[in-house]
This record gives structure tokens, sequence and C-alpha cells, in this order.
């Protein structure tokens, strides 16, 4: 059930079944018992809630601003959440509320709450909805110790001969979202950027930790090394972080998933500081909600897209029927990759199209997912030697985010876009004929989609026509300039309020420091 405000006026509150109490003439006809029965909607008092508010922020625009415009984005994103949370958190603490979480990528905080103080929120002016804070449970690993061949998935998508050319993932960092990391594996030790570069928001482990094995197998293969003389990772010179997105009972809550998401864009916490990870993979969805489109986390992944972050997803293991997509997978701003066994065949669990969100091909790619090796938790560095066969989607989608951290690693300056249009452009097509939604655009396919974005690459023009400093091309240095015809409109000037102007090209016209 949802608490949800339309208008400064007007409160429509939805329960299961979205039947809401409507506005008329501006004025909310919500009655006291409709707000008491959605508020008994919440079985749990108090109530785990993720409260929303009303964004001023235009992420799109932003995104404009590319990879050198990250600070200005999380700058931005920090500024519109302060504005919008105050009075909210205000409330909140009057009542010995402290939020769980402060949400400022998307505006919103999780937060534990009584439910009678729920309808008195929901009708702030700044309050978009609030809904429950859920969860959902760590995937299973299919494994296996019994495999014909050991490195088939590597040669499938052409990674080592990629290699040859010296391109390995040098410079590139990869965030992990998924059970955590077993950092004494001797195939990801090396690897780990340490400086913030893990994230546990359960606060149950300072140092990285895998309780289920999951998250380091899907590591070994993005950026696993060769430490037992066989390679097992697409990237194996990229480096990995990581977040915890479940706790040691295997539940991940939405809040916390967030919370994850966020810490990718901002490990440090300092926005002077660009330590964003480049790539992220994910291999986690609602596996119970196939062919539907929840878009709880489409403003996380269009927040990291915009900051040119990819992210790429498993698709699901919810085939073999057509219309098996899940989310995130199928969100707008995801990359979805379904699995492939050694013959090249899709295999039959793989989740399929059309896409629940957009109605568009899912997924994008498929890639090997079908006992492939992988790292194994060491138990803390006691059995080096652990190796393991697994399948499923979750293991197609890390090959996937190495192909891109390899592209990233060949060519710094390219979009999240030019990196995902070179893959699927160039992907190797698989029975049936043409692009599908089984298959997607088929399988990558490293040294021609490497060879696309040479070509395609070039050094940019950089156009300043008022003098001002700023560009209006992304990569001159820099975020990009909103108003090449006026030297008072760029990203480093100070916005003056109320003005109808948008001095530092943020999105919103306001005062965004204490110069003005």
């Amino acid at each position: 059930m949802i608490l949800r405000r339309r208008s400064a006026h007007a409160l429509t509150l939805a329960i299961a079944s979205l039947v809401a109490c409507e506005p008329a003439n501006g004025v909310s006809t919500c009655e006291p018992s409709d707000i008491s029965r959605v508020r008994r909607g919440f079985a749990v008092d108090p109530a785990s809630v993720i409260i929303y508010f009303t964004r001023d922020v235009d992420v799109p625009r932003l995104a404009a601003s590319g990879r050198a415009g990250r600070r200005s984005l999380i700058e931005a994103l920090h500024r519109d959440a302060l504005r919008a949370q105050r009075g909210t958190l205000a409330l909140l603490r009057g009542h010995g509320v402290e939020p769980a979480a402060r949400l400022w990528m998307i505006n919103a905080v999780a937060a534990t709450v009584p439910r009678a103080l729920l309808d008195e929120i929901a009708r702030l002016p700044e309050v978009d909805r609030i809904e429950p804070d859920l969860a959902i449970r760590a995937p299973i690993t299919s494994t296996s110790s019994n495999a014909a061949t050991t490195a088939w998935n590597l040669s499938a998508i052409r990674a080592p001969d990629l290699w040859t050319s010296g391109q390995r993932g040098a410079g590139v960092v990869v965030a992990v979202l998924d059970s955590g990391v077993d950092a004494a594996h001797p195939d990801l030790a090396a690897s780990w950027r340490s400086s913030a570069g893990w994230y546990d928001p359960y606060d149950q482990h300072a140092a990285p930790y895998d309780g289920s094995g999951h998250g380091t197998q899907v590591t070994g293969l993005v950026i696993g090394g060769d430490a037992s003389g066989e390679p097992i990772g697409v990237a194996p010179e990229a480096r990995w972080i990581a977040a915890r997105i479940y706790d040691d009972a295997g539940v991940a809550s939405l809040g916390k998933i967030h919370l994850a998401l966020q810490w990718v864009l901002d490990p440090d916490g300092d926005p002077t500081t660009d330590d964003a990870a480049d790539i992220v993979t994910a291999s986690w969805g609602y596996s119970e909600r196939v062919d539907e489109c929840f878009l709880e986390f489409e403003p996380d992944l269009a927040a990291l897209r915009a900051a040119q972050i990819a992210t790429v997803f498993a698709a699901g293991n919810t085939g073999p029927s057509s219309a098996s997509s899940i989310s995130p997978a199928n969100n707008p701003s995801a990359f979805a990759a379904g699995a492939v066994d050694e013959s090249l065949t899709v295999t039959a669990n793989s989740g399929r199209g059309p896409d629940a969100c957009t109605g568009a091909m899912f997924p994008e790619l498929v890639a090997p997912g079908e006992n492939v090796r992988t790292a194994d938790r060491t138990f803390g560095g006691q059995f080096p030697d652990s190796y393991v066969f697994v399948t499923g989607t979750s293991f197609a989608a890390p090959h996937v985010a190495g192909a891109l951290a390899l592209l990233r690693g060949a060519h710094p300056s390219a979009t999240v876009k030019q990196l995902e249009d070179a893959l699927t452009t160039t992907a190797v097509d698989l029975v049936p004929a043409g692009a599908d939604n089984a298959s997607g655009f088929g399988l990558p396919d490293l040294l021609a989609a490497e060879a696309r974005l040479s070509n395609l690459i070039t050094m940019p023009s950089c156009t300043d026509a008022d003098a001002d400093g700023s560009f209006v091309e992304p990569g001159c240095g820099g975020p990009l300039d909103c108003n090449d015809d006026d030297a008072t409109i760029h990203p480093d000037a100070c916005d003056v309020a109320s003005d109808n102007l948008d001095q530092d090209c943020d999105g919103a016209d306001r005062i965004a420091g204490a110069c003005c």
C-alpha cells in the first residue's frame, strides 16, 4: 500500500487495490476514516517506510555534463534533498524518530514511523508519497564441481583476444552490489580498492565479507585473476569495490539497497573527490514479480547513468516463457544480461522479453551463464584454492560488466551509451536470426566492440564562445556550460535567487552558495 500526495492541496491515499480518494476543486476529499484505513494497511506499528519527496533537480539535464560533472550532480542532489526534507525531518525528530537513512540521491528518507504519524507526514506539501520499506531475499547459487571446459566463457566473448592488445581493464573501478566479497581470495585480493572500497549498510562487517559466496563468484567473473594458472575474470586489471546489500540473514531492505546504490556515486562521502565506480554489476532482482514493471530503483539508476556509470543487471532465472522479464533489469536505465551455455544456446531459465516496463526487446545481450568457473569463498584465506562452476543469469551479468570495464579502460572518455552501443551493434547474432526477446542483440564480441569504439571516439572540439572557461562539449574539462552565449552563466557561477535564471547550470533557480 502507498500513501501518495498529488499536489500541494490534494492528498491521494491508495491501498493495495490503488483505490484512492480523489481531490475536488483542489481540496482533498479524504476523510479521516480513509486515512485510518490506509494507516492500518501498514501491518506493524511502528512501520518501516520510505518517504519520497518532490524533486526540483532536472537529472537528465545535468546528465549532459557527463563524467566530468559528477561533483555538480552530487552537490545538486544534496541541495535538493536538504531543501525538500528539512520540514519532515524536523517533524520526525520532534516525535523522537531518527531517520534510518538519508537517501539524497533519490530525495527520500527511510525511517521507522508510528502509524499515527503517517497521515500528518503525507499531508506535508513537499512529500510525494510514502511506501513500505519492503525486503527481498538473496539468490541461491546453482553450483557444480564437474564441467568439461574451464575458460570457454572468456573465449566465447573474445576477452583474451582483447587482452593481447594490452586492454585488461586497468584504471577502471567496478562496484559489486551483492552478498559481499571474500577479499582473501588470491584472484581478488590485489584488485580490491581498499580506499572507500567496502560498504555494509547494516554495520555488521567492517571489512569485506561474504556470507553466501554469491558476491565472490560474481566478482571473480568480472575481474578475477589467474592465481590457479587459469584466468577467470573478463577484466583482470580492473579494481573492485563492493556494497553488501544483504544482511547476515540473507535479507535486503529497499532502503539499504538505495543506500548501496547511492554509495556507488560517492563512496567516500566527499563530492570534491571523484571516487565513484565506473561500472556496477547487480545480480539480483524481484524474481517473484515476473513480467511486472517495478520502478523502485529507476531514480537511482537514472542518476548513476547521468554520472556516466553503467549498471548491468541479471535478466533473471525466470524463463523459458516469453514475457518473463523482472525488475530492476527491465527498468529503462538498466542494461540486462541473459545467459547462454557452452553451445551458445540461450539457457532455458534465462528471462525473456518483451520488457515489462517499455515493451522493448529484453534482454539487451546474453553472455556465458552455465557451468562457468569462478572464485569461491576461502573462509578468511583458509582454503585459498577455492573455485566453483556456477550457473544462472547472475553469472552472465558480470561477463557483460567485465566487457564494459574493458571498453571503458580502452576508451575512458566514452559515454555509457557509446559503450553499450558498441557491444550491442557488434554482438554475434544467435539463433533465431536477428535481435529477439531471448538473446537480445546476441553475444558480446569484445574485439569488434573495441574496434568500433576506436573508430567512433575522436578528440572533441571544444567551444567556449562566451570565454567563461566552460565548454559546450563533453571531454573538454569540467562540467558543461548550459549557456555559451552568456559569460555569467556557467557551472561555477553563483546562482541568484528568484531571477528566473539558472546561473550555475544545476537545473534549478536558487542560491547555490554564500557568495550570493
